[in-house]
């Protein structure tokens, strides 16, 4: 039986991808740059060749969107590299509108499309555990969550949901060539998901619509991801340890950078 690959596999999703793919008995490797069962660097394509052996099936992450990673030379070499080695399903966690031209994952979704191999792209929504693990869960601590988005609304996905998806796109031949766009039950306010999450655990959680411009310097590095834009109902999606977001009153016009 082959092995299926999972890259950041002690992040949100790839630790949760993993969990399920061992609980069902199939052979899964995790990679990540300092833990993980083989070390694993985008930027050191030495790491590849050990994390790809006998691998038939993976699950692909581009950890950065910043301004200074080469979005368009890592997952489509990692993508041509994975073929070399045996690797004949891919399934690559992207975001809402990566389809799109300048998008950062624009460059990887079409190295996936055209791989030649069996291949599925997942766009999900914020991570609702974004709240509790991620870069949000220090301002839920302090009970107040600054953040410039306005009364912007996303349907926030759990990420077990997502997990659920990409284990079925890895072991499963129906999802082949498919694209999900991955969402919770109902789109909500930050001001909403605060106030859900100081009823649950009896605390108070205020949403403060922080200054776009002020949020970003100083505390956030801006990256292509993100320009100003029109108003919309929903946030961005996608994820990250830095947040930055700039539009008019006052969702994410592009998505976060992404993490695992």
């Amino acid at each position: 039986m082959k092995t299926i690959l999972v890259l950041g596999g002690t992040g949100k999703t790839g630790s949760r991808i993993a969990r399920r793919l061992k609980v069902a008995g199939l052979p899964v490797r995790t990679a990540t740059r300092t833990s993980g069962d083989v070390h694993f660097d985008l930027d050191d394509p030495a790491s590849w060749t050990p994390a790809l052996d006998g691998v038939t099936a993976a699950y692909l992450v581009e950890p950065s969107l910043s301004a200074s990673t080469d979005h368009r030379a890592r997952i489509p070499r990692l993508v041509t590299e994975a073929f070399t080695a045996g690797v004949r399903r891919l399934v690559l966690l992207s975001a809402p509108r990566a389809g799109e031209d300048g998008h950062p994952l624009h460059a990887a979704e079409q190295a996936v499309r055209g791989s030649g191999v069996d291949w599925s792209i997942l766009r999900p929504q914020w991570f609702a555990q974004n709240f509790s693990e991620g870069p949000w869960r220090p301002g839920i601590l302090a009970g107040t969550l600054a953040l410039p988005t306005g009364d912007g609304r996303t349907p926030f996905v759990d990420v077990e949901d997502i997990a659920e998806v990409a284990v079925a796109a890895l072991t499963e031949d129906r999802h082949s060539g498919r694209v999900y766009d991955l969402t919770g039950p109902r789109a909500i306010s930050f001001g909403e998901a605060a106030g859900l999450i100081g009823r649950a655990t009896g605390r108070t959680i205020l949403h403060v619509d922080a200054d776009p411009a002020a949020f970003i310097g100083s505390s956030f590095v801006d990256t292509p991801a993100f320009r100003p834009g029109r108003k919309r109902s929903s946030c961005g999606a996608g994820q990250g340890s830095r947040f930055a977001a700039r539009a008019d009153r006052r969702a994410p016009n592009y998505p976060p950078p992404v993490t695992n």
